[in-house]
């Protein structure tokens, strides 16, 4: 993080927890991305993605990235 966005977030922390929720759920619209593949309109929808992707897991480990790479990706 820059030394900018370090301070930002410094600043942040302090909120109560009520705006510390505001803010974050902002920021996290901020980043939703309507044409994104995980815009699921229903639950049925997100299960059988949920579904397809345990069945490939299943069928070809190889797909699998390990949670250190996935953290390093962030």
């Amino acid at each position: 993080m820059t030394e900018r966005t370090t301070n930002l977030l410094d600043e942040v922390l302090q909120l109560p927890d009520e705006e510390r929720s505001a803010f974050a759920e902002r920021l996290l619209e901020s980043l939703d991305d309507p044409q994104s593949d995980l815009d699921y309109s229903t639950d049925e929808e997100f299960a059988a993605e949920l579904e397809r992707r345990q069945e490939e897991a299943q069928r070809d480990p190889s797909v699998l990235i390990p949670w250190d790479q996935v953290r390093e990706m962030r």
